[in-house]
């Protein structure tokens, strides 16, 4: 009897199997045509060659950039070729027919099924700066303590969600707020794509929880804002006057030891023209500070003026205004109920405190289908 219905799970198995491999063998080569695995392969070689010059490290960041694209394009190469293998394995052992090995095969499928569909998503990234490293801004907005609190929990969030995937970070500037938590924060994530990956994050992120700074735990709903840039390129020219620019020194504060703290050594940049302020002060000397000032400054007014170039062609074109800018874009609810929801694609998970803790994936790979699937109906 059990040796009967074992048959018969193997039977099942055996006539789903080839439909299955059917549909993950073209989705894979569809991914492997997008990607273009010969042409990556050409890349890597061109990248190889430029990290073997002797004379590269004599530029440190134009030799980062170097070993990331390389150490990126031969990881792509990776991904595609062992899906590959992996998906010929299974259909081998269909071809078998062997109950053990239809096992081993279909155990694989979910898995196999699901890596693809996330390197699918990788293919949808195809904007003008999606490949580039991403600047992120976190801004406390409506909520006080719990406001500036939930901007720290955000951080966090962000920071964890880029060491799960391996991706380095670099934070440049954080302002605490005076009973707890920031007022705002900066940093940027190192990792091809980061800017494609994480720019539908952009927007206001809303919390509702019993606030643990109120005496009589009542509930409370606090916003921060997400703001996400591309990290600007030499290609990108973006002209910066040093006669608009106004540089303040001023003394550290906040956590970040002795040698930071003692020192005039952050730095504050305004822009004149454009009235935007950046402030660097988590490095040790103020020219490490500027310079760090200087990258994100120059990528805001490159997101600056891509949004105003894209404003005049809508103008242009008469399209439709985007009247949700500003609102909130996710809810984040730990009571009542534990809920995390995104507003644009529905896709919602109990797991707040996976969520919280940077398990992020889900949400990030609908946001970008979802994105894709808007820009193609524009």
């Amino acid at each position: 009897m059990v040796a009967g219905r074992a048959a018969g799970k193997v039977n099942s198995m055996a006539a789903d199997l080839p439909e299955e491999i059917k549909q993950l063998d073209a989705t894979l080569s569809g991914i492997e045509s997008v990607l273009d695995v010969e042409a990556l392969r050409r890349r890597a070689d061109e990248l190889e060659q430029q990290a073997a010059d002797p004379d590269l490290w004599s530029d440190q960041d134009r030799a980062q950039v170097v070993t990331r694209r390389l150490s990126s394009t031969r990881g792509d190469i990776a991904r595609v070729e062992g899906l590959r293998r992996r998906l010929d394995d299974i259909d081998a052992a269909a071809a078998l027919g062997d109950d053990e090995f239809l096992a081993e095969a279909a155990a694989d499928l979910p898995a196999l099924t699901s890596d693809i569909a996330a390197l699918e998503v990788r293919t949808l990234l195809s904007g003008e700066y999606d490949e580039r490293d991403a600047i992120v801004q976190l801004s406390a907005g409506a909520g006080g303590v719990d406001a500036a609190d939930w901007t720290a929990m955000l951080l966090r969030m962000y920071l964890r969600w880029a060491e799960r995937h391996g991706y380095a970070t670099e934070v440049f500037d954080t302002s605490e707020a005076e009973e707890a938590g920031l007022k705002s924060a900066t940093f940027q994530v190192k990792a091809p794509y980061a800017y494609g990956t994480l720019r539908s994050e952009h927007g206001v992120h809303r919390l509702v929880r019993i606030s643990p700074f109120d005496n009589q735990n009542r509930r409370q709903t606090s916003f921060a804002g997400v703001e996400v840039t591309p990290v600007v390129e030499l290609s990108d020219h973006v002209d910066i006057d040093d006669k608009d620019l106004r540089i303040d020194i001023f003394r550290s504060s906040g956590p970040g030891g002795q040698g930071v703290n003692t020192t005039d050594s952050a730095v504050r940049i305004t822009h004149l023209s454009t009235g935007i302020v950046v402030t660097c002060q988590n490095e040790r000397s103020q020219l490490q500070n500027k310079a760090a000032a200087m990258i994100v400054l120059q990528a805001k007014l490159l997101e600056r003026r891509r949004a105003e170039e894209a404003a005049e062609k809508q103008r242009i074109t008469g399209g439709p205004q985007d009247v949700s800018f500003g609102s909130q874009i996710r809810n984040y609810v730990l009571h009542p109920y534990q809920l995390v929801k995104d507003l644009r694609t529905e896709t919602e998970t109990s797991n707040t405190g996976g969520v919280l803790d940077g398990d992020l994936d889900e949400f990030i790979d609908a946001e970008i289908r979802w994105r894709r699937a808007a820009e193609s109906q524009a």
